[in-house]
């Protein structure tokens, strides 16, 4: 009998010491933070000790390194790190990473979330995916060799993403004898570089991975340094508001864009979404942006139930005083701080498909709660992120960065990048393939239409092929046609056939309006970048906007008139 009592007390005592660390668990902060770098420079390695060292790892996790270093390792009889991270099997055969590994470890004082991201600039992609949500960024640098260019291109695009704390990681000390001058030098020329880019400031940790040399305590072979180890300095930095990665966000306004609107019966009618900046408390007034509608909070409803106040990060449902036409993708916000709207924006595109960028044509773009259509304008100017040199650009190919100007098919609430990652962002969709092409940062929103120049870019890329002998028109067709495709133009020829569905309600004579029709498809083609030959009867008067040829005139071959 005894025996039972004790068992009983003993399960007491386990479950009072569960909630007593799940307790402390949830008082603990959450930091994003994700490793980058040059191929080789050590960053899986420095993921799998940080694993190690902070006792992140179960017994069974452990039994299976040890065999996976056997058989695939770099290290020989040693555990190898980076094997707890690299996990595809292309990866352990190349050696280096491909796929974002995400991991979780915590330590006495905070939670982890950390990103392994590829060096390669093959997947530069998969490395802007990894920044977009993390705080911090650990850049590792191999001490023997020095500051490379997939260095400077990691700090650019961590810049780039609103990225300020930065830890500049000295990796493979040991393979400069723990060199100080070594360190010192390599700390000096990334400030220079870093000065020329305009990244603010950073810590220089040296750092030996695959040992774990100041990462989760400090080294005996490097006395020199008497800075904070890695752990320590992960502890202890600020963790900046989930709103918008920077200092102060906990005073921005509040926002919430509606991501389902909850309506289990007909007594409830709740708008549910996770708050991207700012507090809201019940008998708060908030508006809808679109509309400009407000309306009092009755209930911040929660999964543990109804809250009097809730904070920037947290997922809620809102239920109003009014009845308001309120959808998914609208936006929530203080009445006092609403958000313009807007139907174009300058933005920064990283592109990360292998097809080039099509001026012009129509994409999806995902930001936030909602899903339109849109289309790059125009590029402004391209970055090359290894001279730091901006250029004129007539399309991105993969992995290039571009300040562009982007169209809308709708006025939505936007917001500056700068003022709110989480609503500054934005990705691309091609429409056939429902690949993700681009991912962007909003840089300023506006609010004017379709410009005079965008107009007349489009009319540019139509011409209009006239005259009465067909042979003549057929043999300026093709010449015009095998142009543009050599250059590397898109064309379409919009003749009788192309269009022959579309005036099935006409008699089948040309007419006006099968010139009104015709101008109008030539319209849309060319706005989504394709150049356009129009061979459908009509009077000159008739074809613009475009370029008119007689192919009945002499001149009707002169090359000149054929360019679009």
């Amino acid at each position: 009998m005894a025996s039972a009592f004790q068992s009983i007390d003993r399960a007491a005592e386990a479950r009072a010491e569960l909630d007593a660390y799940l307790a402390l668990n949830s008082r603990k902060s959450l930091l994003r933070f994700l490793t980058c770098g040059s191929v080789d420079d050590g960053k899986s390695t420095l993921i799998g000790r940080l694993l190690y060292d902070t006792h992140a790892l179960f017994e069974d996790q452990l039994a299976t390194l040890e065999v996976d270093s056997g058989k695939s390792g770099t290290q020989g009889p040693a555990l190898d790190m980076a094997l707890l991270v690299d996990g595809l099997a292309a990866e352990r055969e190349q050696g280096i990473t491909i796929d974002v590994a995400y991991r979780f470890f915590s330590t006495p004082k905070r939670k982890f979330i950390v990103a392994d991201t590829p060096g390669h600039e093959q997947f530069t992609r998969n490395m802007v995916t990894g920044a977009s949500t993390a705080e911090l960024a650990v850049l590792l640098i191999d001490a023997r060799k020095g500051v490379l260019t997939q260095t400077r291109r990691h700090s650019f695009l961590v810049d780039l993403l609103g990225i300020k704390s930065l830890v500049l990681a000295v990796n493979k000390m040991d393979l400069v004898g723990f060199s100080q001058a070594r360190f010192d030098e390599i700390v000096a020329d990334y400030r220079a570089f870093a000065d020329q880019a305009g990244i603010g400031e950073f810590v220089a940790i040296p750092v030996v991975g695959l040992s774990g040399d100041n990462v989760a305590s400090r080294s005996a072979s490097m006395p020199w340094y008497d800075g904070p180890s890695l752990i320590e300095h992960l502890e202890n930095v600020p963790v900046a508001a989930k709103a918008n990665g920077k200092p102060g966000a906990d005073n921005a306004p509040f926002r919430m864009a509606v991501q389902w609107v909850n309506r289990p019966n007909a007594a409830f009618r709740g708008y549910a979404g996770q708050i991207a900046s700012g507090v809201i408390r019940s008998g708060d007034d908030v508006s809808v942006s679109r509309s400009g509608q407000s309306s009092r909070v009755e209930r911040i409803v929660s999964f543990n139930g109804d809250l009097d106040v809730a904070t920037a990060g947290q997922s809620i449902t809102l239920t109003l005083a009014d009845e308001l036409d309120i959808a998914r993708g609208d936006l929530l916000g203080a009445v006092d701080a609403p958000v313009a709207l807007a139907n174009g924006l300058d933005a920064t595109l990283v592109w990360m498909a292998e097809e080039r960028l099509v001026p012009r044509r129509s994409y999806l773009m995902k930001i936030g709660t909602q899903m339109l259509s849109a289309s790059v304008d125009a590029i402004k100017q391209k970055i090359d992120v290894d001279t730091l040199v901006r250029s004129a650009a007539e399309s991105l190919g993969l992995n290039d960065i571009g300040e562009c100007r982007v169209e809308l098919d709708r006025a939505i609430p936007a917001l500056a990048y700068g003022d709110n990652r989480q609503l500054g962002a934005f990705i691309l969709i091609d429409k056939v393939s429902h690949a993700t092409v681009a991912a962007g940062m909003i840089r300023a929103v506006r609010t004017s239409t379709r410009t005079r120049a965008a107009e007349d870019d489009e009319a540019s890329r139509i011409v209009w092929i006239g005259g009465a002998s067909p042979a003549r028109r057929g043999t300026l067709i093709d010449r015009l046609k095998q142009q543009l495709q050599v250059s590397g133009h898109p064309v379409f020829v919009l003749d009788g056939a192309a269009l022959r569905d579309l005036n099935e309600d006409l008699a089948g004579e040309p007419s006006g309006e099968t010139v009104r029709r015709a101008r109008s498809v030539a319209r849309l083609l060319a706005r989504a970048g394709v150049n356009v030959i129009v061979d459908v009867a009509g009077g000159e008067a008739d074809a613009h906007p475009g370029k008119w040829i007689d192919a009945d005139a002499p001149d009707a071959d002169a090359s000149d008139d054929w360019v679009i």
